[in-house]
């Protein structure tokens, strides 16, 4: 019923995680109010993402120079890496500015059910890191889950003869959660991580 461009627009909205028939078609038609300066903004703004974005080649993340801003920076703290899953993760931190080292991008979690194995997240790259800049604490930073605790004890097993410092983060039971709509992760983790009351 829309005319091609338009529906061309809508199917292009629809390659967007999460993005629907109906807010493709709402995001369409916003698109037909912006200006030429808007669109010619939008349309460079996808281009140069596909064009510059790259990963580093130190930590994985994504960055438009061969080294990342945090990589480059000296005043990082060197002996902390924290091991993420993906680039998102790293912005996260960056964000919220509570953590001040350096930081190490895997490919996505080790799951087997989904044909994704230790060899496919560039843990050789990670390793090969960690061996040549002298870490003393690595911290990961996984999304508490199957996959999250697989690639946890994987990489540990690893490390375990490199007089490393081994770390994860904290998880548990948020404030103001329901007990009983707990997952059994959720609970052992919040067990095994539990701390005195002071």
């Amino acid at each position: 019923m829309y005319p091609d461009s338009i529906r061309n627009l809508i199917e292009s909205f629809k390659y967007l995680p999460g993005i629907g028939e109906k807010t493709a078609e709402r995001l369409a038609f916003s698109v037909l109010d912006f200006d030429d300066e808007q669109v010619e903004f939008f349309k460079e703004s996808i281009g140069e993402v596909k064009n510059k974005i790259h990963k580093c080649a130190i930590c994985n993340s994504l960055t438009e120079n061969e080294i990342c801003y945090i990589c480059s920076d000296k005043m990082r703290e060197n002996g902390v890496l924290c091991v993420v899953e993906d680039p998102k993760s790293v912005f996260l931190f960056e964000k919220l500015d509570v953590f001040h080292g350096k930081y190490h991008v895997l490919n996505g979690l080790i799951s087997p059910l989904d044909g994704v194995n230790p060899e496919d997240i560039g843990l050789d790259t990670l390793i090969d890191r960690i061996t040549n800049e002298k870490f003393s604490e690595v911290i990961f930073a996984f999304k508490p889950s199957i996959e999250g605790e697989t690639t946890s004890l994987y990489i540990k097993k690893i490390l375990e003869d490199m007089n490393i410092t081994i770390t994860r983060l904290a998880s548990g039971v948020p404030m103001g959660a329901d007990m009983e709509y707990l997952d059994r992760l959720t609970l052992e983790r919040a067990l095994s991580d539990r701390k005195e009351v002071s």
